[in-house]
C-alpha cells in the first residue's frame, strides 16, 4: 500500500485495543484504522482470526503455499497483529496491560464471553475508566434474545431485509433473497464505527468512558430505512419488488438488445426528457404517468410501455442518450468491470498490498476523500502474529516475552 505516513490523520495518537474477528467488529476497527487510529489486533497463536481460512482465493508466495484468504484482506487493513492467547491467564494479563493504555475497545464475543478472561467492560473500566468500549453481538446486551449467537444471514432473514429483496412470489426465481454481501456486518460494522468516535468525543470532554452496545439485528431494522416508514406509516409490510423500487418509478433495471440497463427516475422533470428520449414523449400527459404517484400506483401498464422501447437500442446507445439529457441510469457492472471503470480509477479505490506473499495483489481503501486529514493507505492487513513484539516491548520485558513465546502464550 501506498504510505501516507507523512499526513496529519483525523485519529492521530488514538489506540485501539481490536479483540474482534470475522467481520463487523473488523470492520469497524478498520475504518478507524484507516483514520489514524492505531489499532492493535489480538489474535489467536497458530490460527488468528477465523477469516484468514475462509477461501479461496488466498494470497500465494514464492513457494506456491497460500497464506492468508481474500475474506480476511478485505477487513484487516490499517492494523498490527499480536498473537496473544487470551484463554491463558497470563495472555489475558497482557491485553489487560494494553487496554489500561487504550482509548477503545472492540470485541464481538457473545454476551459475557470475555468476563471469564477479566476483558469485559466492567473489569477494563477499572483499570481504565476513560475507555470507550464496543461490543458487537447478534442481539444486544439485554433481551430475550441476548444470549444467542447472530450471523449475518440469519440477521438479514430475522430483519426483513430477505423479505424485500428477490423477486415476487410467482415470477421466475421468486423467493426471499439475501444481499450479495454481508450488509448486516457492514452497517453494524459501520454503526459501530459512528457511535464509537460520538462516545470517544465524550470520553475526551469528561474522562468519562462508556459501554458502546451494537447489535446485528437493531442495525438491519434501522438499514431498512423507508421500508421500515413504509410500513409504520401504512400499516401494510412490503413486499418483493425484484429490481423495482416500492414508492418511485419507473426506477428499475431493463432489458436493451444486448443486455441491461438501470434507469432511475427520480422526478417528473426526469421522466419527460426520458421519455422523450425513448420516442415516447406522450407519457408525461397520460394522467397515469403525470406525476410519480400515478406512475407507481400504475407501475405495471407504465413498464408495459416503456419496455419494449428500451429494447431497441444497446446498453451504450441507451447510456449515451441518457446522459445527454441527464436522466440517470447505469449498466450493470461485473466486479472486474467496477475496476476497469475510468471514475474507478481517477477516485483511486486501490492500493498494492505490501507484503512478500501478495504478488501483484491489490487492496480496496477507504473511500472517504478528506481534504485536511486523508485516511490512511500505510499499512497492509497484516500477518498472524507480526507485530507481536514490536508491540509487548511497552507491555514487558525481553525475558517476560520470550518466556511467553516459549510456553505459546504468545506467537
Amino acid at each position: 500500500m501506498t504510505s501516507s505516513s507523512k499526513n496529519k490523520t483525523a485519529l492521530d495518537g488514538v489506540r485501539v485495543l481490536d479483540l474482534s474477528r470475522v467481520l463487523a467488529g473488523p470492520w469497524a476497527s478498520q475504518m478507524l484504522g484507516d483514520l489514524g487510529a492505531e489499532v492493535i489486533k489480538i489474535e489467536r497463536p497458530g490460527s488468528g482470526d477465523d477469516t484468514r481460512g475462509w477461501g479461496p482465493p488466498f494470497l500465494e508466495n514464492a513457494a506456491g503455499e497460500t497464506t492468508d484468504a481474500a475474506y480476511f484482506l478485505s477487513a484487516n487493513r490499517n492494523k498490527k497483529s499480536a498473537a496473544i492467547d487470551i484463554a491463558d491467564p497470563a495472555g489475558a494479563a497482557l491485553v489487560r496491560k494494553i487496554a489500561a493504555r487504550s482509548h477503545i475497545v472492540v470485541e464481538n464475543f457473545k454476551v459475557g464471553g470475555l468476563k471469564k478472561y477479566g476483558l469485559d467492560y466492567a473489569s477494563l473500566s477499572k483499570v481504565n475508566p476513560a475507555i470507550v468500549y464496543c461490543s458487537i453481538t447478534g442481539f444486544g446486551q439485554d433481551g430475550p434474545y441476548a444470549p444467542r449467537a447472530g450471523y449475518d444471514y440469519m440477521i438479514q432473514a430475522m430483519g426483513g431485509l430477505m423479505s424485500i429483496t428477490g423477486q415476487p412470489d410467482g415470477a421466475p426465481g421468486g423467493e426471499p433473497m439475501k444481499v450479495g454481501v454481508a450488509v448486516a456486518d457492514l452497517f453494524s460494522g459501520m454503526y459501530a464505527a459512528g457511535a464509537i468516535l460520538a462516545a470517544l468525543r465524550h470520553a475526551e470532554r469528561t474522562g468519562e468512558g462508556q459501554h458502546v452496545d451494537v447489535a446485528l439485528l437493531d442495525c438491519q431494522i434501522a438499514m431498512l430505512a423507508n421500508q421500515a416508514t413504509n410500513y409504520l406509516v401504512s400499516g401494510a409490510a412490503p413486499g418483493r419488488l425484484g429490481n423495482a423500487h416500492p414508492n418511485i418509478a419507473p426506477y428499475q433495471v431493463f432489458n436493451t438488445s444486448d443486455g441491461h440497463i438501470v434507469i432511475a427516475i427520480g422526478n417528473d422533470g426526469q421522466f419527460a426528457s426520458f421519455a422523450a428520449a425513448i420516442g415516447a414523449a406522450d407519457l408525461p400527459g397520460d394522467e397515469r404517468f403525470a406525476t410519480n404517484r400515478s406512475r407507481v400506483a400504475n407501475r405495471e401498464s407504465l413498464v408495459a410501455a416503456i419496455a419494449p422501447l428500451m429494447r431497441e437500442k444497446t446498453t451504450a446507445e441507451w447510456l449515451a442518450a441518457m446522459e445527454a439529457v441527464s436522466v440517470p441510469a447505469g449498466p450493470i457492472n461485473t466486479v472486474d468491470a467496477v475496476f476497469s471503470d475510468p471514475q474507478v480509477a481517477a477516485r483511486a479505490m486501490t492500493a498494492p498490498i505490501d507484503r512478500a506473499d501478495a504478488g501483484d495483489a491489490r487492496m480496496v481503501l477507504h473511500p472517504v476523500k478528506y481534504s485536511k486529514t486523508p485516511a490512511r493507505a500505510d499499512l497492509s492487513p497484516p500477518a498472524l502474529g507480526s507485530h507481536t513484539d514490536d508491540i509487548l516491548k511497552e507491555f514487558a520485558d525481553a525475558k517476560e516475552i520470550a518466556a511467553l513465546k516459549e510456553r505459546g502464550v504468545i506467537g
